[in-house]
């Protein structure tokens, strides 16, 4: 049977269009460090789409996702970031909804690990899943990026033995518990300040909140939670003050936390006389590392949580599993801020958050 010309140069173009389909590249490459990542154009073709989902809604996050949006624009892929504002049922709808409209990877910060590995490993049974920020052991996920809490709350307890050298009363304030960040963090803290050994993060033994834990130098009082609700972060530092006239030093856990203790403090007319220790990077906790006003903060940089992410889920999509760190995480190192490094730091926090714009 003789073929019309026209539907024979219809079908060769078709079978052209898909061979070259076929021969996608996917890029894995890492970013010098301490460098901020900078623009390539993408290959032609249809952009692969993943998610980045966070645990809340937090100036903290608007770096990450400058990171995001940076290595969106070198690696030539459609992300999207969400912040669930109400918590687990939040994640939880993004997530389904992810699933339902299709999407190649999720890049996850889980509100309550445990009680989330069913959602984690549905998603999981779709598409590419890690988590960041906060992991989720347990579950199906292939990767975690972030950085070694538990480490990183000693080191926000050495912060408070500089601050507070003759030692003193402390409280612990945090978003939530449920968090297995939130917990190595507040782990780690409590045991640099009582002096016990080092442990791992695999294995952690973690003191229950509710009870005063004393050492030979430093008694961690309480740890007070807030859910994302800062106007409860300011009350409970509010109430800490009032209720321990002796106490010698607030710690916050998440971003927010030591801005709401700054203000409680400034309130209270206890600048100075309350030391106060923070993680992340608020412009009012760096402004208070420069005048005097806060002592320091562990940062996590951020802005490379939303970078690797993004890498990672770019190379998953297209099949590279090369990408996947060794042992299933990628470390990225901490900054401990202080008066002699801050304006420095903060600089360098602002050319990476205008990369991301």
């Amino acid at each position: 049977m003789k073929i019309p010309l026209r539907s024979l140069t219809a079908f060769l173009s078709l079978l052209i269009l898909g061979l070259s389909g076929c021969n996608k590249s996917s890029d894995s490459g890492v970013p010098p460090s301490g460098s901020t990542p900078g623009g390539s154009a993408a290959a032609p073709g249809k952009k692969k789409k993943i998610a980045y989902v966070t645990n809340g809604v937090d100036p903290f996050w608007n770096t990450a996702a400058a990171g995001v949006r940076a290595a969106e624009k070198e690696l030539g892929i459609e992300c999207q970031v969400l912040m669930p504002p109400k918590g687990i049922l939040d994640q939880q709808r993004m997530i389904e909804g992810l699933l339902a409209r299709g999407i190649d990877g999720i890049a996850i910060s889980p509100v309550d690990a445990k009680n989330q590995i069913a959602l984690i490993d549905q998603a999981a049974a779709r598409c590419p899943v890690i988590t960041h920020d906060s992991d989720a052991p347990a579950s199906k996920r292939l990767c975690f990026v972030g950085m070694d809490n538990y480490k990183a709350g000693r080191a926000a307890g050495r912060l408070v033995k500089e601050a507070i050298p003759n030692g003193g009363k402390l409280m612990i304030f945090v978003g939530r518990l449920e968090q297995l960040n939130a917990q190595q963090r507040r782990q780690g803290v409590i045991d640099e300040l009582l002096d016990r050994p080092m442990q791992t993060l695999d294995k952690v033994n973690y003191d229950p909140p509710g009870k005063i834990l004393a050492g030979t130098k430093y008694v961690v009082l309480d740890t007070r939670t807030d859910n994302f609700d800062y106007a409860r972060a300011k009350a409970n530092a509010q109430d800490a003050m009032a209720s321990t006239p002796d106490l010698a030093c607030m710690v916050g856990l998440f971003g927010y936390n030591a801005p709401h203790c700054l203000d409680a403090a400034k309130e209270a007319g206890k600048l100075g006389q309350i030391k106060i220790v923070s993680f992340d990077e608020a412009n009012d906790v760096l402004q208070g590392i420069i005048d005097g006003q806060v002592y320091g903060t562990i940062s996590q940089q951020p802005y490379y949580y939303g970078y690797h992410s993004v890498r990672i889920l770019k190379g998953l999509a297209n099949g590279d599993q090369s990408v996947l760190p060794p042992g299933g995480y990628l470390e990225v190192p901490i900054v401990e801020v202080r008066q002699s490094n801050v304006k420095t730091f903060w600089t360098d926090l602002k050319k990476m958050q205008e990369a991301g714009k």
